[in-house]
């Protein structure tokens, strides 16, 4: 019986376009590649999204909804510290293509919405995060072959809210490589780079990510991506971001924040790594506008870490 509920609901979606009779206004169904191009139905990756990217130079809005849990508890120096909650995030990244290999990149920016469970220890709190925002340079870019590798790098600006864990030090580099392969109906894409803090009062650290899909119809892309992080020097930990914990967090915590925050942890080498791995799909819902849902889960002890879970919902509309 679930067996013939899933198979109706996929079919469902990809007969869909059969029975479509309308638009959107200002949104057209023209396809934007030709035929031969492997590139046309290449789609973004969900997770990580402030540095994994695709590696394609486009021209697109990509608004970003983040509902992401917070641990029960978390471990630090002083050992298990109560946590539990919430931390809401609200973003819009774009690109503007330059030329057919270059393009600008916004990747930061946004509002975070903290609700821990523990208050007074942790408070709620709000407030805007960092600005980011770089070059992308496609050094490969093969549509016959679906084979593209570009290089991105991007400036973090520390404008944000301390209450909310940004506006830290004097901002920070980040040197990303991203690879796209295009084979069919199937796509793997993967990046690598370092975020390189320009004081010691962060951390610095790399990250690797991978992403794998394949379309069943164009309603309906099932996709799995992994995203490994990893400490490489630790901040000077002193105290900040005093809105939390006293602002003992960069004193006494035991690993760093991942993707979107960087507490300048002194002890960081205890937890050097946090891995994730999300599964999700991608609807595209016409030529130019795909949307997509992933929920994501450590597979390193969440203890050591600041996610239980996240569920991330975003929209991708090409120019």
């Amino acid at each position: 019986m679930n067996s013939l509920l899933a198979s109706t609901l996929v079919g469902s979606l990809c007969l869909a376009p059969a029975f479509a009779g309308t638009v959107l206004p200002g949104i057209t169904n023209t396809p934007t590649s030709s035929t031969s191009d492997a590139f046309a139905n290449a789609r973004r990756p969900i997770t990580n999204p402030t540095l994994f990217d695709l590696a394609l130079p486009t021209t697109n809005i990509h608004p970003i909804v983040m509902f992401h849990r917070l641990p029960d508890f978390v471990q630090t120096t002083a050992g298990l510290v109560p946590m539990g909650g919430d931390v809401q995030v609200y973003a819009l990244q774009f690109e503007i293509a330059l030329s057919e290999r270059l393009s600008f990149v916004a990747t930061k920016d946004g509002y975070v919405d903290i609700n821990p469970d523990t208050t007074p220890l942790w408070s709620d709190q709000s407030g805007f995060a960092n600005l980011g925002a770089g070059l992308k340079y496609a050094f490969i870019l093969d549509p016959a072959a679906g084979n593209a590798l570009s290089g991105t790098m991007t400036f973090e600006l520390p404008t944000g809210n301390h209450d909310v864990f940004q506006g830290e030090g004097k901002g920070g580099v980040n040197l990303i490589l991203s690879g796209l392969k295009m084979i069919g109906d199937w796509e793997f894409a993967g990046g690598a780079g370092v975020q390189i803090p320009l004081s010691k009062q962060q951390s610095t650290s790399s990250f690797v990510s991978a992403h794998a899909s394949y379309e069943v119809c164009k309603y309906f892309t099932p996709l799995v991506e992994l995203n490994w992080y990893h400490v490489l020097d630790t901040g000077d930990g002193r105290r900040n971001f005093f809105s939390q914990a006293g602002g003992l967090v960069p004193v006494i915590a035991q690993f760093e924040g991942g993707d979107l925050l960087n507490f300048g942890a002194r002890n960081a080498f205890a937890n050097r790594d946090f891995v994730t791995a999300a599964v999700g799909f991608r609807s595209r819902l016409f030529d130019n506008v795909d949307a997509g849902v992933a929920y994501e889960l450590p597979l390193t002890s969440e203890e050591n870490g600041i996610m239980k879970d996240r569920i991330t919902v975003d929209v991708v509309w090409k120019f």
